[in-house]
């Protein structure tokens, strides 16, 4: 069967990670595209990646600049993997040459951008899928399992507590600081909010409070010092031609109440400009029991607790999931199909959860299988972080409905009306 024809677009940092994680699928003999074009505005990224592509691949991708010059290329799918930004223009774009697409997250850069994709690809015979990668680590698939078990019972609250100790470093590059580009709060949050949907269900409500503490951001390399770290060492090269130090536009922590449409409650922070000691929990507490989950993408295990027995955090926490399976392509990338644990570098782990990706999207495109991140999860995981700085704004409650269907957008419209949309 022939492959189906790939062009990456968008060649940055996470275009390159994107390939390095189609080149894992390739290894591990699973891969179902031929990465034909590597589309950039920004020849010089573009050819970056099509040189490491013919190192990978065994066959150098053509180099264009724009979305169009792919159609005579004989593209059939694009991986979007430009900044947020463009990704709702590009998307449409996409579906209007009848391109299947895999959009990083955010799908889009407000919850419009989202729904524009949306209507735009409203009964189109077009796979569009969200390149959302934690809730495919294979220990979330675990805790997912267990609960789906009823191992913990009817879960009731969930804790997630997640603040970084780097100050005023950079996080990675400048946009993910820039209110119109992509916050961290969004380009972060939105991992958080797929997963306390995928565990929890739909979120119903919010409650926050928002914070900009750290307005001058450091970036180390720009100034000449050691790189920081980040989840490629490509982003170095980035980096390095960014400035020392800047303005930071977006809020970088939040503090909030989780309603569940369950009946489940969920206390969030998201804080990227802590000092000290950071702090990482994610806990799942239910009627007959809870769950400690380790740090997305780090392999370590869960440990269990249940009144009238004793903790487990080790292998026999298979035993109360016997049916438990992890889909083909995870469990050869990763070396099993019944994890409680795994141990690569993060880079390597990093990998093969875009290999993952990459596969569930092929899946898609050969009419296997319905992929799993949709347009809709993608956008609501948007509005889920939307409603955490919409409630910020608004000093209120706010629903996730009236954030979904736009009725609420003060904090979006500027990043809308600088868009145009």
């Amino acid at each position: 069967m022939s492959k189906i024809p790939l062009a990456i677009v968008g060649c940055g940092g996470m275009g390159h990670r994107h390939m390095y994680g189609l080149a894992e699928l390739h290894r591990a003999g699973l891969n179902q595209f031929d990465l034909i074009g590597a589309c950039d505005p920004v020849l010089e990224n573009a050819e970056s990646l099509a040189d490491q592509a013919a190192e990978y691949f065994g066959k150098r991708p053509t180099v264009v600049a724009k979305m169009d010059d792919l159609v005579a290329l004989g593209v059939k799918a694009v991986d979007i993997t430009t900044t947020p930004r463009f990704h709702h223009s590009l998307a449409v774009q996409s579906v209007h040459n009848g391109f299947h697409a895999m959009i990083e997250k955010p799908v889009g850069l407000t919850v419009r951008a989202g729904n524009i994709i949306r209507k735009a690809a409203t009964e189109k015979q077009l796979v569009m899928s969200v390149a959302e990668n934690y809730r495919r680590d294979p220990i979330n698939r675990l805790a997912k399992a267990l609960i789906k078990a009823g191992i913990i019972g009817e879960p009731r609250f969930m804790l997630h507590s997640s603040v970084g100790a780097q100050g005023n470093q950079m996080l990675i590059s400048v946009w993910r600081h820039q209110k119109d580009q992509s916050g961290v709060l969004l380009d972060v949050g939105v991992h958080f909010a797929d997963i306390m949907e995928y565990f929890m269900g739909e979120i119903k409500s919010i409650y926050a409070q928002t914070r900009l503490y750290e307005k001058i951001r450091h970036n180390p390399a720009g100034a000449g010092e050691t790189p920081q770290s980040a989840p490629n060492q490509i982003y170095a090269k980035f980096q390095r031609k960014m400035p020392a130090d800047f303005e930071a536009t977006a809020e970088d922590a939040c503090y909030a109440t989780v309603n569940f449409s369950s009946g489940a409650v969920g206390q969030y922070i998201e804080n990227h400009a802590g000092h000290g000691k950071g702090i990482w929990c994610r806990e799942i507490h239910g009627s007959q029991g809870s769950m400690d989950m380790p740090n997305d993408r780090s392999g370590h295990h869960l440990v269990l607790h249940r009144r009238g027995h004793e903790k487990i955090d080790d292998g026999r926490i298979l035993d109360l999931v016997p049916d438990f399976r992890l889909d083909p392509a995870t469990a050869t990338l990763f070396g099993g199909d019944r994890l409680w644990k795994y141990e690569f570098p993060f880079e390597q782990i990093d990998r093969k959860l875009i290999a993952v990706e990459y596969d569930d999207f092929a899946r898609g495109i050969l009419g296997e299988r319905p992929v799993e991140v949709d347009l809709y999860q993608g956008t609501r995981s948007v509005a889920v972080s939307y409603a955490i700085l919409e409630s910020g704004v608004a000093g209120r409650l706010v629903t996730l409905d009236e954030v979904l269907n736009e009725e609420l957008d003060e904090y979006q419209r500027e990043i809308n009306d600088s868009m145009d949309i």
